[in-house]
């Protein structure tokens, strides 16, 4: 990666830098589908500690995905409705 000024066309500066809510979306979504998977699996073995512990993160992260859309809804809202990659 080339050290120095951002490329033209890019958004966000170094004072304000642009937050990649898509892509924390798709981290969380990921995160509850592999953690309920797991809890699952670990509730069926019989060890229901770790499986507490994994239903708990799969609740954390349904919270932060729910976080991020409504982060996501308002800068719609006041950016208007431009599409966003999955890294703005």
């Amino acid at each position: 990666m080339p050290i120095g000024a951002q490329p033209r066309g890019r958004r966000g500066t170094v004072d304000e830098p642009y937050s990649p809510l898509n892509l924390r979306l798709a981290l969380a979504a990921f995160g509850f589908v592999v953690c309920t998977v797991l809890s699952v699996l670990m509730f069926r073995a019989g060890w229901t500690v770790p499986g507490w512990l994994l239903a708990a993160w799969a609740a954390v992260a349904v919270v932060d995905a729910v976080v991020v859309q409504l982060r996501r809804r308002a800068r719609a809202r006041a950016e208007g409705s431009r599409n966003h990659s999955l890294f703005e």
